[in-house]
């Protein structure tokens, strides 16, 4: 009986895998449901005996099975997408079950947990800062010294909460985890409870990820036992994205107003209930058990370039051919990824911009494309990598709209704990609107505030435009949290590489 290899990610059933592996059943084989290679513009991809074929639709079983398809790309693994890459937080991608604890442990699951329970916890931290593993979720903190704090914090209760609020357009790596390799973390974070002294674990997440929450929950029942006396709880938010940010996040999960909370204190000392507690993202815990393992993270280490260390797993989106995960080590460029990897735009027409780092990241010009993906580069040229995410778009783009969505979205999902973010996102959107000429604003003196004396009189497109840099400079540096602090990014990038948008 021939066995043939579907994905059960969210995104393989949305382009249609139950209904590809339902007709593989009714010729007679024997289907399995693993977890997605991340070649999402192949889905449902079909594997069998290693060979794969996609995009698979009912209408192809009896070709597949008689060899004559002409969606045959070969063996998956020799793939140039998948072989070009350097796997280690998706090495099981396409390979595993995803609730298979057989799989996960004949793949090398739980050695690392069992390793770190050997050694003390200043063992096991001093480990993971010699890694160089920084915090994935945007700010690239590092997660040793995070750790370290956590442990010398005072306190008898200590917790270690995941951020799995994946927001950001164009992301869909701890989606892809969390549905594909739910143990992973689950051995992550009990490694991190180990480390700091923490008894229970949260793994928080949003609603619009059903199949995340469901998987999470299955795996954390059937590794009771392995990560005993740990304990994790699923936590669901309702989908605020502000809630991606630490103290909101820990807010909602008291069950208070998701609202950022001001810095000091800081989680590490008071998080949790007012506990000392750990809060990494998705990527950075499914990171530890290779960390953990023997010798990883030597090995992490010795990837990637200055102080962007070991791997990251890349999300390619927006208008690319080939849109995916493509996990490598730091300092590839993003003409690599854009055009060898991706493939370029989907729509054939040349590319105009890409977006790294969510919907507050920066727009970067293809002139730009040849610096390299790490944190201190991006930085240096006013963008940041985020969790990330790469959303390519082409030349049919109008970046001043695109401008604007941004200041619109900081308003719409700002929680209105401070005035820079709450206010300046609204006012950002009028005098967008008014630089574009698209709705001019009759008073502008009751609409917003000038740089001189109230006049009747409009400003002029110069004024308007220093106005602009005022409010950016105003929110980037007055804002409590990284919502209002990046919404400048766009904005800024947009309007220096496309001023003819802003017409």
């Amino acid at each position: 009986m021939t066995s043939v290899r579907i994905s059960d990610d969210a995104l393989a059933l949305a382009c249609g895998a139950d209904a590809v592996a339902a007709a593989f059943a009714a010729a007679g084989c024997t289907v399995e449901r693993v977890s997605s290679w991340g070649m999402h513009w192949l889905e449902p991809l079909v594997e069998i005996g290693g060979m794969g074929f996609g995009p698979a639709t009912p209408e192809d079983v009896a070709t597949i099975l008689s060899g004559r398809s002409a969606k045959a790309i070969g063996r998956i693994a020799e793939h140039p997408f998948i072989a070009r890459q350097q796997r280690l937080t998706f090495a099981r991608a396409g390979k595993t079950r995803p609730l298979s604890p057989e799989d996960y442990t004949a793949s090398g699951g739980w050695a690392a947990l069992e390793r770190a329970r050997s050694m003390a916890p200043t063992q096991v931290v001093a480990e993971v800062t010699r890694s160089g593993l920084r915090g994935r979720g945007g700010a690239g903190f590092p997660a040793g010294i995070k750790w370290q704090t956590v442990l010398s914090a005072a306190g008898s209760r200590k917790y270690v909460v995941c951020n799995a609020d994946e927001g950001d357009s164009g992301t869909f790596a701890d989606r892809m985890l969390m549905e594909g390799d739910p143990f992973q973390l689950i051995e992550g974070m009990a490694i991190a409870a180990h480390a700091v002294g923490a008894a229970q674990g949260y793994i928080y997440l949003r609603s619009e990820y059903p199949h995340a929450i469901r998987k999470l929950n299955a795996a954390i029942a059937l590794a009771e036992a392995q990560i005993a006396p740990f304990r994790i709880e699923v936590r669901v938010g309702a989908g605020a994205y502000v809630c991606g940010e630490e103290t909101s996040l820990l807010n909602s999960i008291e069950g208070k107003r998701g609202e950022v909370r001001a810095k000091p204190p800081l989680p590490a000392l008071e998080g949790l209930f007012g506990c000392p507690t750990v809060v990494n993202n998705v990527l950075t815990l499914a990171a530890i058990p290779h960390i953990l393992s023997e010798g990883g993270a030597s090995r992490y280490d010795n990837l990637g370039i200055d102080r962007s260390r070991g791997t990251m797993p890349i999300q390619l989106a927006g208008n690319i051919r080939h849109g995916g995960l493509f996990e490598t080590a730091f300092g590839i460029t993003l003409n690599e990824l854009v055009y060898e990897i991706g493939g370029g735009t989907a729509s054939g027409r040349p590319v105009k911009a890409a977006q790294v780092g969510g919907p507050l990241g920066a727009y970067i010009h293809p002139r730009q494309f040849d610096q390299p993906f790490d944190y201190e580069a991006f930085a240096q040229a006013d963008g940041l990598i985020g969790h990330g995410g790469v959303v390519v778009f082409d030349d049919t783009a109008n970046m001043g709209a695109l401008a604007r969505f941004a200041f619109q979205f900081c308003a719409a999902e700002s929680c209105g704990k401070c005035t820079p973010c709450r206010i300046g996102s609204v006012r950002g959107v009028e005098l967008i609107d008014r630089i574009r000429g698209s709705a001019p604003v009759a008073d502008p003196v009751t609409a917003l505030p000038q740089m001189h004396n109230a006049r009747k009189s409009a400003p002029s497109r110069a004024e308007d435009l220093t106005l602009l840099e005022d409010l950016c400079e105003t929110m980037q540096y007055g804002s409590l949290c990284a919502l209002g602090g990046f919404t400048p990014y766009p904005v800024r990038s947009a309007l220096k590489h496309w001023p003819e948008d802003f017409a």
